[in-house]
């Protein structure tokens, strides 16, 4: 139904939408109070580029900062990541995503992040305490903020947009009418846009999310799709129904699709209710972090790789380069 609202394609919305002309005048607001200074923002003592997005639900955004740690640790350059956390409930903030820290403490997206990539992170509503923190326990060149593009309290020095390609703004209305956090024309005010699937447009980096092999969750095995016995796939991310079109673009005819709400706390028994004898359970990583400590032998999970092609993506990566460089170089002096 929501998809259905936001699309413009039910009636609906127009209920909704002077509860939307209250939320952009609050975020219009809370912005214009930072720019004005009359709330206090820090400026970290190390860059900070933030990875965000403009709209509600998965844009795929983490595989986002999964590659952009990636792309900057081969051009020499010691990265940390922080996030708000969402799903995640620690004792105490900020807190260290360790190898032992739970997704019920820092919430799925830092606990995949920090597994795939091996770079520190930290976790903090505020997440100037989340910078503070990766900076007294590591030496790092620059901080990329996963999500935290409307998070004004931490200055920026680059913007990064990653935009779902093939919704786009839906009806283009704020919250809860439409989809928009920020109105599309914040765009014109950001370093770079990456638009995932669909049809990128002139200045926009295009990008495609592309699976590897299979894992199993329990043992760590790998497989091909096409040897799995029958599938029974799951998801519970922003955006359940690309996790489903992926499976389809591999030739994939799951005998079930199971989608959740987004940093789902999934159970044992949940899970081992969904698949039957000779089936097995394909999820997405950042649902099998979240099942690692109950796993069973047929459960599997499904990694992607953010792929990004276009003439900015080289001058936004050496944009950042310079910026993280200029900044050791002015430390050292």
């Amino acid at each position: 139904m929501i998809e259905r609202i936001w699309s413009g394609r039910s009636p609906l919305w127009l209920l909704l939408w002077p509860l939307s002309l209250l939320y952009g005048a609050i975020t219009w607001l809370i912005r214009l109070s930072f720019q004005r200074g009359w709330r206090n923002s820090w400026h970290a003592p190390r860059p900070v580029i933030v990875v965000g997005n403009l709209t509600a639900g998965g844009n795929g955004k983490t595989p986002v900062v999964i590659w952009l740690v990636q792309a900057l640790q081969q051009r020499g350059l010691r990265p940390g990541v922080v996030s708000r956390g969402y799903g995640g409930k620690a004792e105490h903030y900020p807190l260290l995503v360790t190898a032992q820290t739970a997704t019920g403490q820092a919430g799925d997206e830092p606990v995949l992040i920090a597994q795939r990539t091996q770079v520190p992170v930290a976790v903090a509503p505020k997440r100037c305490q989340a910078v503070e923190a990766l900076l007294a326990a590591h030496d790092l060149d620059v901080i990329i903020t996963d999500d935290g593009l409307q998070h004004y309290a931490l200055q920026r020095d680059r913007e990064i947009v990653v935009v779902d390609g093939v919704r786009r703004f839906g009806n283009g209305w704020w919250l809860p009418a439409g989809p928009m956090r920020e109105r599309a024309s914040r765009l014109q005010s950001v370093n770079a846009v990456i638009v995932n699937g669909g049809i990128a447009q002139d200045g926009e980096i295009a990008m495609s999310l592309q699976p590897g092999l299979a894992i199993n969750v329990l043992s760590g095995e790998t497989a091909s799709l096409q040897q799995l016995p029958p599938i029974v796939a799951m998801a519970g991310i922003g955006h359940p129904p690309r996790f489903f079109s992926t499976l389809q673009q591999q030739s994939v005819k799951p005998v079930a699709e199971i989608a959740f709400a987004d940093h789902h706390a999934y159970s044992e028994e949940e899970l081992s209710r969904l698949t039957q004898q000779g089936q097995c359970l394909l999820m997405t990583e950042k649902d099998a972090v979240k099942c690692r400590a109950f796993a069973r032998a047929n459960w599997w999970y499904l990694p992607v790789d953010a792929q990004l092609t276009g003439a900015p993506l080289a001058a936004l990566l050496d944009d950042i380069t310079h910026l993280c460089t200029a900044a050791r170089d002015a430390r050292s002096r």
